[in-house]
């Protein structure tokens, strides 16, 4: 069996139990690798063209076949021309697979989460490949292999403080016409540490706000003295496209991350999210399937939508040195932001963890860097156990 048949194959058995994302994982992994198992460049189609060719049609299960003819093609001289799969005993060409799963398309190395990403991708796919009786053993195993260093910390550079996270959200609302609609959302990541994709897939039911208090001597309703809410959801929407989706849609709506189907979270909300929330929907309410954020037709909002304007509120609101820098560069850095604020302000690891859908052990390696002053408290606290007693 050719390389490229044994990849369709892969494709097609990890298809059905896969999530879009992963999909799309598996299908660029193969893609990075079909170089290196080519027998002959003679014909070959342009680099670009084939890497597209694999991607919409060879390793989509959903779409090859819907395969247009000069696609058709250049799948057709793929398949003609990739070694067979027992090519991969032999060590040289072993590695070169390996190196290339490692590898961006320039050839430069990628990020370790990718290279590891990709290899995982490789010792399945090849364990499949024993399974077939297509190889004697995984070469994976065989290879001698260092894993790339890699850090899960998240830099303090990218996290906003709170003086300057109002001022971003000001300068939200003022980028129009979306600007308005979506100061809320960007808020619920920075005060309730929301994933984006959680919270654009937040409904009316999802959020409970205090009722508002009479005030019988101005004759009005007021923000309650205990302005404290709470969000309560259990699923999230990855924005993947459409062509990995088992329904077509552009967003695969899963469980929480690192949840089991049917699993909830909590989520305390501040005074500050509480009083933002209420204005937006008093404002623009919900949509027609009390979706909380939509985009201006009332759709399902667009990452890139709430992306662009992020980068023009950063524009307006920070200084040139700082939007260069890593400050609030990903609307995900306001995540971070909030979990920061949360540990600082001595709420117990545990409480944090659950809140923002870690466990313990993730939260202390992600955030290390993050936690300010905790270490002062710390030798204090020792010097205090230390003591002779009666010591001044």
């Amino acid at each position: 069996m050719s390389w490229y048949e044994f990849c369709v194959s892969y494709v097609d058995i990890k298809w059905k139990g896969s999530s879009a994302h992963h999909r799309e994982n598996i299908a660029w992994a193969l893609i990075r690798v079909i170089p290196a198992m080519l027998a002959s460049d003679k014909g070959k189609p342009d680099a670009m063209t084939m890497r597209t060719a694999l991607r919409k049609w060879a390793f989509n299960t959903k779409q090859r076949g819907d395969c247009p003819d000069d696609a058709a093609a250049i799948l057709n001289w793929v398949s003609r021309n990739t070694k067979p799969v027992n090519a991969l005993a032999d060590p040289g060409t072993a590695r070169a697979v390996l190196d290339a799963a490692g590898s961006l398309l320039d050839g430069t190395v990628a990020a370790s989460s990718t290279v590891r990403r990709n290899r995982a991708i490789m010792y399945n796919a090849l364990e499949y490949a024993m399974e077939l009786r297509l190889l004697d053993q995984n070469p994976v195993k065989a290879i001698k292999w260092k894993a790339p260093k890699t850090t899960q910390e998240i830099d303090r550079g990218c996290v906003v403080n709170h003086v300057q996270a109002r001022r971003l959200l000001a300068a939200v609302r003022q980028q129009m016409p979306s600007g308005p609609r979506l100061v809320a959302f960007f808020a619920i990541i920075y005060y309730a540490a929301l994933r984006p994709e959680e919270a654009v897939n937040l409904r009316r039911d999802n959020i409970t706000l205090p009722p508002l208090v009479r005030n019988d001597s101005i004759g009005k309703w007021e923000e309650p003295a205990d302005n404290w809410g709470e969000l309560r959801f259990g699923s999230a929407a990855t924005e993947i496209g459409p062509e990995w989706t088992d329904h077509g849609t552009r967003r695969e709506h899963r469980q929480l991350k690192s949840r089991a189907a049917g699993e909830w979270r909590r989520v305390p909300v501040a005074p500050p999210l509480t009083r933002i929330l209420r204005s937006y929907l008093d404002e623009f309410g919900t949509g027609p399937d009390g979706r909380v954020f939509s985009g201006i037709q009332r759709g399902e909002l667009a990452s890139i939508t709430y992306r662009r304007v992020w980068d023009k509120a950063r524009g307006a609101a920070l200084t040139p040195a700082e939007y260069a820098s890593q400050l609030a560069q990903r609307v995900y850095d306001l995540r971070h932001a909030c979990v920061s604020t949360w540990l600082n302000g001595g709420v117990p690891p545990a409480q944090v963890a659950e809140w923002a859908g870690h466990s313990v052990a993730v939260l202390f390696k992600v955030y290390a860097k993050c936690i300010d002053g905790q270490d002062q408290i710390a030798k204090r606290r020792i010097e205090d156990a230390l003591r002779e007693t009666g010591e001044a």
